[in-house]
């Protein structure tokens, strides 16, 4: 039997290529020229010679090595092959570490990733890896619970964050169906969770949503003494009420000053990553203020590709922030007015006091149809009735400017 001293004096003589130490029970140490040392313990199975690598010296010590043979030994006695029973504990091993939660969500990520938006997908991804993935992201997908679940999101919502704990809902439901769908796991452990979160209090963009409000606000974009750019961000944000990313990105480009229309791409829309990328573009019909207001641009920016070029260098367009800034300069707090805000006074003020028909109001705002087949079999783009309730807004804004009486116009 070897001995620890014998064992870290052993050498493999010149001349041999490796030189084998016998301690009990078949059990041998298998010293190299290099001067690594390796267990192997030596057994017969079905009348064939075979041998099981216990680990490398000194890892794997003396008296380790021996329980190790003994426990291969106890294996043995019963039938089966200690080899063939580690390969099979390895291929386990592979499989178990492939169900895993972060395995499942990061081979969900990676096969939605084309579909998804960028800014989607990034987000997923980040904030699974901060919320998920430390807690359960290790455990078999089929042995996750709705508690284990439910104590995960916890954490976030204790940190006030209850919208990111729905949206974690959300990933989570997600990969537990692509589990569910690959044969991976049997149920949604998310499901039962969904009256078990605190409700997130929606809050909507803050906006003027009165004649008299409304009118206060143009008179106070009109005497702005910020950038003249800038404000006629402002003017263009009330005629057109786009999105705020759409006008900042308006390119001289896009628009048709002839048939007074301006060109969105479906890329720069707020849509899906298929939408954007096959989708049409969004028209929006100019009213002769608008086109006004273009022109008082063109002086100022025309040589630029963005209508509201960056002041931080050529090919950027302005910053998100600058409109809600200068409302800020303006007197108008965060929860008075924001830039989002024009589409809600728009959208409130043209069904009340215009007497506009709401599928046209909906088509100017480029909101999507209601339901799952709304875009597929309604495709009306009411431009004739969007013309003229351009031009009718436009000429409300007028009025309200002006503080003259407010007259209901009727279609």
């Amino acid at each position: 039997m070897l001995t620890n001293i014998e064992i870290q004096r052993a050498t493999c003589p010149p001349g041999k290529r490796v030189a084998r130490f016998a301690d009990s029970g078949a059990l041998y140490l298998e010293v190299s020229q290099a001067g690594s040392k390796r267990w192997f313990w030596k057994y017969y199975h079905l009348g064939k010679e075979k041998r099981l690598a216990l680990g490398t010296y000194p890892e794997v010590t003396l008296k380790q090595a021996r329980f190790a043979r003994d426990d291969a030994r106890k294996l043995l006695s019963t039938g089966v092959d200690p080899v063939q029973q580690r390969k099979a504990d390895k291929a386990v091993a592979r499989v178990s570490s492939a169900n895993t939660y972060e395995a499942v969500a990061r081979e969900l990520h990676a096969l939605k990733e084309r579909e998804w938006s960028a800014a989607y997908a990034g987000k997923w991804l980040r904030m699974s890896e901060a919320n998920i993935f430390p807690f359960i992201g290790s455990l078999p997908v089929d042995s996750i619970t709705p508690p284990l679940v439910l104590d995960t999101l916890r954490r976030v919502e204790k940190q006030g964050k209850r919208e990111t704990a729905h949206s974690l809902r959300q990933y989570a439901g997600q990969t537990f169906r692509y589990a569910i769908a690959t044969g991976r796991a049997t149920n949604d452990p998310t499901a039962p969770l969904k009256d078990a979160l605190q409700a997130v209090l929606v809050r909507h963009m803050a906006a003027v949503l009165t004649p008299k409000q409304a009118g206060q606000l143009l008179r106070d974009i009109d005497i702005y003494n910020g950038s003249p750019v800038t404000r006629e961000a402002l003017q263009l944000s009330a005629l057109t009420f786009q999105r705020p990313g759409e006008i900042r990105q308006m390119e001289w480009a896009e628009l048709d000053f002839d048939k007074a229309l301006w060109t969105i791409p479906a890329a720069k829309m707020k849509r899906t990553k298929q939408a954007k990328m096959s989708g049409r573009p969004h028209y929006v019909p100019l009213s002769p203020q608008a086109l006004a207001s273009l022109e008082r641009l063109r002086p100022l920016t025309g040589h630029h590709k963005y209508v509201f070029p960056s002041l931080l260098g050529e090919g950027r367009c302005m910053s998100e922030n600058t409109v809600n800034t200068a409302l800020r300069r303006m007197g108008y707090d965060n929860e008075t007015m924001t830039a989002h805000g024009f589409r809600a006074m728009a959208r409130t003020l043209i069904a009340e006091e215009l007497n506009v028909a709401a599928d046209v109001i909906e088509a100017q705002l480029a909101h999507g149809k209601a339901g799952p087949l709304g875009m597929a079999y309604d495709r009306a783009q009411y431009m004739n009735q969007r013309r003229d309730m351009m031009k009718k807004w436009a000429t409300y804004l007028d009025k309200l400017r002006k503080g003259a009486d407010v007259v209901k116009l009727r279609a």
